[in-house]
């Protein structure tokens, strides 16, 4: 469930002139901001964005990228784009960001609906005027590039049909794969890269059926190298996403000076889709609400911002 709280009514042209109000003066009214821009579906925040250019004949994107600044005008930024574009923002920062945030990429095309993974692709190719699948093969070599060129260039059946013995051979495959740590990485990139999500996770469950362990956790041992990480996350990704994204969270917020990157994406991405969920387990996780362990890590603005988009009613 989503934790984004709308309005009943709302109006695009008042909201766009309550922002351009909101940027008159010395700096920002930022609380303004919030209030209006926290709190509307993405529905909303394009007309509002129609509004604003038909009415003051300037991209609101641009004004707030000039009249905020630092942590919450990346994340208003994001947040301000349609979800296909936005994350294709999020996969080119990542390419160009190299090894260290390919994971955005394995995110992406391993949590996304077939539709919403092609969507991105459109997009990407119409915000950088190249293919999603070029740019992560030209900044790739080896068994990652095989592994992160197929996942972005897939398109899942997404039926609940399962094949069991299917499931059996592949979580066979994948055993001495991980096994043998040098193993026939080919066959489990096919198998990583082709097979429906439904059909992945009866794998995964037949793996930790057979070895009494999940092949995430047995995968942690190894995941030194690139390759072997992206592997590890492609797994997390689709056997359960919301997990994944709350060790994200929790990631972000326990390392030594707080992840505001990692934190704006998962808020961001899943507000309007799952992230009371993701809230849920987090509290089961660690026995703090997420909310107040964020407010404990970070300040202003971005604070307020994120707070709002977590649901939080101040």
């Amino acid at each position: 469930m989503a934790t984004l709280v709308v309005p009943n009514q709302t109006s695009p042209v008042e909201d766009a002139e309550a922002l351009q109000k909101a940027f008159k003066g010395w700096g920002a009214d930022e609380k303004a901001i919030v209030a209006i821009l926290g709190h509307r579906n993405v529905y909303q925040r394009q007309q509002i964005r129609k509004a604003y250019e038909e009415l003051f004949q300037e991209d609101l994107i641009k004004r707030l990228e000039s009249e905020i600044s630092g942590d919450f005008e990346r994340a208003v930024y994001r947040w301000m784009l349609e979800p296909a574009d936005r994350d294709a923002v999020l996969a080119n920062v990542a390419i160009k960001n190299g090894n260290k945030e390919f994971h955005v990429v394995v995110e992406i095309a391993c949590v996304l609906s077939a539709e919403e993974l092609l969507a991105v692709k459109r997009a990407y190719h119409n915000r950088y005027k190249r293919s999603l699948e070029e740019d992560v093969a030209a900044n790739t070599t080896g068994h990652l590039r095989q592994l992160l060129v197929g996942l972005v260039s897939t398109f899942r059946y997404e039926g609940d049909e399962i094949n069991a013995r299917l499931a059996q051979t592949e979580a066979n495959i994948l055993h001495e794969t991980v096994k043998e740590k040098k193993g026939n990485y080919e066959e489990v990139i096919r198998i990583l890269t082709t097979r429906s999500k439904t059909q992945l996770v009866a794998t995964f469950n037949r793996y930790r059926d057979e070895h009494g362990i999940s092949i995430s956790k047995k995968l942690l041992d190894q995941a030194s190298d690139d390759f072997h990480k992206a592997f590890h996350t492609a797994i997390r990704c689709i056997n359960d996403h919301k997990k994944y994204y709350e060790k994200v969270l929790r990631n972000a917020i326990k390392r030594f000076g707080t992840d505001e990157d990692g934190l704006s994406r998962v808020v961001v991405t899943r507000a309007e889709k799952d992230l009371k969920d993701i809230k849920e387990i987090y509290y089961k996780r660690n026995s703090v609400h997420l909310e107040d362990a964020v407010s404990k890590e970070i300040s202003g603005d971005y604070k307020k911002f994120i707070l709002t988009l977590l649901g939080r009613q101040d």
